[in-house]
């Protein structure tokens, strides 16, 4: 637990401006078997929710957080798509925040299957959804969905796709404690980075190699030196014992 007077926290959150990933939370999984994936509507686009790919493997965002409740032991609930997957291979995902807005985070990857199977999850999932719709986005989706079934029929496309996917949950909650009524009981936005990180041969993040790249090239350079030095030092003691005898 974070404790800080007021004056501090204010002070932090008048430079939240800039981001330093102090702190980081993660998780790491296995992507789960291909399974057939709609294109038409309704789909997981539909949901307006962020998706991370190994493509597209990071988003920069806010992230509501809340003190623990009975109702929300763990803080508040956010969902991300995770598309794009190549099965069995190994993953983690990172969420980075700032050390000046003190939070706990709770990482946890659901196949579709469970989170459609689960009312608690389903329910939660539709209402951060909905959260995130516009109020005229149910007219436009629905005007979408026309226009793609038509295009779909009229072109011969398959209304599925094959792919690995996971529902990524995040919780957040407030983890400091202020004499500030406002802050205690509002909590401030958490300005994140979430990464989506693929392993090499499920064995290292890739986000490593070039940190790996870096230790073996410093590694031979070194070697290199060492030997020359070596070598140098040998001569010249060599030479000591020669310049001795000269001058005797």
């Amino acid at each position: 637990m974070y404790t800080a007077t007021s004056a501090t926290i204010l002070a932090a959150l008048s430079l939240g401006g800039t981001l330093v990933s102090a702190n980081t939370e993660k998780t790491i999984f296995l992507a789960p078997k291909r399974i057939n994936i709609p294109t038409t509507h309704p789909n997981l686009a539909d949901l307006q929710v962020d998706t991370l790919t190994p493509e597209n493997w990071a988003v920069r965002t806010h992230l509501a957080a809340q003190f623990p409740t009975d109702a929300a032991k763990y803080g508040t609930p956010a969902w991300l798509v995770l598309d794009q997957l190549t099965e069995g291979q190994r993953y983690e995902v990172r969420v980075c925040w700032a050390a000046t807005q003190p939070t706990a985070f709770v990482l946890n990857t659901y196949d579709l299957q469970t989170v459609f199977e689960s009312p608690e999850l389903i329910t939660e999932l539709s209402d951060y959804s909905t959260s995130r719709q516009k109020p005229d986005q149910a007219d436009e989706d629905h005007e979408d969905e026309q226009k793609a079934q038509v295009a779909s029929r009229a072109t011969g496309r398959p209304q599925e796709r094959e792919a690995s996917v996971l529902f990524l949950q995040i919780l957040a909650a407030a983890d400091y404690y202020t004499t500030n009524k406002t802050l205690m009981n509002e909590v401030p936005p958490v300005y994140v980075d979430i990464i989506l990180d693929p392993y090499v041969f499920n064995l290292l993040p890739r986000s490593l190699l070039p940190t790996i790249g870096y230790i073996i090239v410093v590694a031979i350079l070194s070697w290199f030196m060492g030997r020359r030095i070596s070598s140098w030092i040998q001569s010249v003691a060599a030479e000591e014992p020669d310049h001795n005898k000269k001058e005797q």
